[in-house]
C-alpha cells in the first residue's frame, strides 16, 4: 500500500500467491447445512375428547397446546374431517342429560406438563466491503493512491468461527483465511470490475454470495499538485464506508468524473447551496401571511392569482434569502443520510414549491415537495426500507410485515394519511401559518421519496431493457428520469423509455424526453429546471 506503480494482473497473482496472503483456488460447491437448532420447550399438553351425544361414545382425541377450544382445523386433523364438520355444524343442547341431544361435542378430559422441540433458526454470517489505505470523499471519492477493498465478515454463533473469505474478482476466484481479506486494487475500465465474495464458516456453510462492483480510475492530472490520484468508487449492498449516494447502489451506476455537475453535489457547508432568488409565489404568500409589509405597493404588492407583485418582490427580498435558505442545513444532513445529492434536493423544492410548504395551490399537494397520494403510494410500494420503518408507528408490527400490497385499502389509507400528515404543515396559531419545525423534519420524507422513485426508475428500465439501469444509462440521466417518475408519474416514464429502446439506445435524457407523449412534455422543463 501506499505506492502508485501500475502492475500487470499476472504479476500481481504471482505476488499475492508467493506472498502467501491470499490464496486463489476454485470455489467448492459443498451444499450448506441448515442454520437451525432444536430445542425443547415446557408447556401445558390439554387433552379433549370428542364424544358423541347420543351413544356418549369417545370417538377421538384431540391434543393442542393452548387453552380454550380446539380450532376446527385441529379437530380434523385428529379425529378426520368428516367428525369436525360434524362438531361444527352441532348447536348448542340445553338438555342437561343429554338424552334428546344430536351431533357430538369436546370435553376436555386432562392438562398435564409436556415438552415439545421447537426448531429456531439461527443467525446468519455478515460480511461487509470497506476499503483500506483511504477514505474517499464524494462527489469525487478522490484517493493518493489505489487503496485495497478490505473484506470481513462476522460468525455470531457461539464456538464458530469464519474459516475463509472466497470470491471471484472479475472472473479471477480468490481464497483468504481467516475472517479478512485484502485485496489490492488497481486501475480498472470505465465502467469498472465485479468483485463477488461470501465467507465460509466452521459451522460448515457458506454466507450468501454478495457482489461490488468497483471502479478505479486514474485523475489523469498527476502534473498538477494536489490534484493527482485516483478516483476510487465502491457501489455495493455490503459497503460500510463513506457513505454512498442510495439510488447509485440501486442503479449499479457511478457517476460521471468527466464534468462537475453542480446540482449533484454533496455539499458539506450551507453555503454551497446558498441561494438568493426572486421567487413571486413565495414573496406572495409572505406578504399574504403578513410576515412581510407591502402595503404602500399597488394592490398591496400582489397580483389576482396570489403572487408578489415587482413592488411586492422588492419589499419581501430581505425575508426571501433568509426564508429560501432557512432548510440548507437540514438538507445537508439528509444528503448525507440518505444519498440523496444536496443540491437536487433543494433544486426540486424550489420547483415544486417555492420553498412555501402551506397549502394554496393545489389542495391536496402537501410540504416542500407537494407529496400527493399517488406519491405516498410510491414511497410505501418502492422504498421497502421506509416502509419497514414507518408502518409499525400506525399499524401493528404483526400487520406490517407481510409488505404493503398484502395490507387491505383500508389499513393503506391509514399509512397514506399519517404519510400526508407529516407532509402537511399548515398551522393556524403559527406567526407565519405554517409550521417550520415540521417542515425541517418533513425534508427527510422528500428524500425518502425520491429514493422510492430511483427504485421504481430502476424497474421500469429493466422491464424495457432486461439489463441493469447503470449499464444502459448515465448517472446523471437517471437522476432526470427520477425527477421526471417523481413530477409526472411512472406511466409518462416507461413509455418513453420502451419507445426509445425500441429505437436507437441508449437511454440519454435527449433521446426520452424526445418521447413523451403531448400529454406528458410538461416534466421535460420542470426536469430541465432542477438538472440543467
Amino acid at each position: 500500500m501506499g505506492k502508485t506503480r501500475k502492475f500487470a494482473i499476472g504479476a500481481l497473482l504471482l505476488t499475492l500467491m508467493l506472498g502467501g496472503t491470499i490464496w486463489w483456488s476454485i470455489p467448492g460447491a459443498a451444499a450448506n447445512p441448515i442454520r437451525q437448532t432444536k430445542i425443547l420447550v415446557p408447556y401445558t399438553r390439554y387433552e379433549w375428547w370428542m364424544i358423541a351425544w347420543e351413544t356418549n361414545e369417545i370417538l377421538c382425541q384431540i391434543f393442542i397446546d393452548h387453552e380454550g377450544l380446539p380450532t376446527p382445523e385441529e379437530a380434523a386433523e385428529s379425529c378426520g374431517q368428516d367428525y369436525a364438520n360434524i362438531w361444527v355444524a352441532t348447536k348448542p343442547c340445553n338438555d342437561p342429560s343429554g338424552s334428546s341431544c344430536n351431533g357430538v361435542y369436546v370435553h376436555l378430559a386432562s392438562t398435564q406438563p409436556a415438552q415439545k422441540e421447537v426448531i429456531v433458526e439461527l443467525p446468519s454470517m455478515e460480511v461487509w466491503a470497506d476499503l483500506e489505505g483511504c477514505t474517499p470523499v464524494p462527489p469525487e471519492n478522490r484517493c493518493p493512491i489505489i487503496p485495497s477493498l478490505l473484506i470481513t465478515a462476522e460468525e455470531p454463533l457461539p464456538n464458530e468461527r469464519i474459516t475463509s473469505i472466497q470470491g471471484l474478482f472479475d472472473g479471477v476466484p480468490f481464497e483468504c483465511q481467516g475472517s479478512e481479506c485484502l485485496l489490492p486494487l488497481q486501475a480498472t475500465p470505465l465502467q469498472g470490475l465485479i468483485v463477488e465474495f461470501w465467507a465460509n464458516s466452521s459451522f460448515g456453510d457458506s454466507s450468501t454470495h454478495y457482489t461490488a462492483l468497483v471502479r478505479v480510475l486514474d485523475t489523469g492530472v498527476s502534473t498538477v499538485p494536489g490534484n493527482s490520484g485516483w478516483y476510487v468508487d465502491v457501489i455495493s449492498t455490503q459497503w460500510i464506508g463513506a457513505p454512498l449516494a442510495s439510488c447509485a447502489r440501486i442503479w449499479e451506476a457511478f457517476p460521471s468524473i468527466a464534468t462537475s455537475t453542480e446540482w449533484l453535489i454533496s455539499a458539506k457547508s450551507s453555503q454551497l447551496i446558498a441561494s438568493a432568488d426572486p421567487y413571486f409565489y413565495l414573496a406572495g404568500r409572505l406578504i399574504a401571511q403578513h410576515q412581510v409589509d407591502a402595503s404602500d405597493c399597488p394592490s398591496g404588492g400582489m397580483l389576482p392569482n396570489g403572487y408578489a407583485n415587482a413592488c411586492g418582490i422588492e419589499k419581501a427580498r430581505p425575508l426571501l434569502v433568509v426564508w429560501q435558505n432557512q432548510f440548507d442545513q437540514r438538507i445537508i444532513d439528509t444528503s448525507r443520510d440518505t444519498g440523496v445529492p444536496a443540491q437536487l434536493l433543494k433544486n426540486l423544492f424550489a420547483q415544486e414549491s417555492q420553498f412555501w410548504p402551506g397549502i394554496f395551490r393545489v389542495r391536496y399537494e402537501l410540504g416542500l415537495g407537494q407529496l400527493t397520494d399517488q406519491g405516498t403510494d410510491s414511497i410505501f410500494l418502492w422504498n421497502p426500507e421506509f416502509y419497514n420503518q414507518f408502518c409499525p408507528l400506525v399499524l401493528s408490527l404483526e400487520t406490517c410485515q407481510p409488505g404493503y400490497l398484502r395490507l387491505d385499502e383500508e389499513q393503506r389509507a391509514l399509512l397514506r394519511g399519517a404519510l400526508a400528515a407529516q407532509a402537511g404543515v399548515d398551522c393556524a396559531s403559527c406567526p407565519s401559518g405554517v409550521d417550520l419545525s415540521k417542515t425541517s423534519e418533513s425534508v427527510l420524507l422528500f428524500a425518502q421519496a425520491l429514493v422510492a422513485n430511483c427504485s421504481q426508475v430502476d424497474q421500469t428500465i429493466y422491464t424495457a431493457t432486461r439489463l441493469k439501469s447503470g449499464l444502459v444509462a448515465s448517472y446523471e440521466d437517471l437522476w432526470r428520469f427520477t425527477i421526471a417518475n417523481y413530477h409526472a408519474g411512472p406511466g409518462c416514464l416507461s413509455y418513453a423509455i420502451h419507445v426509445t429502446w425500441q429505437g436507437i439506445p441508449p437511454l440519454t435524457w435527449e433521446a426520452v424526453s424526445a418521447n413523451f407523449t403531448p400529454a406528458c412534455q410538461g416534466v421535460v422543463p420542470y426536469v430541465n429546471e432542477i438538472a440543467p
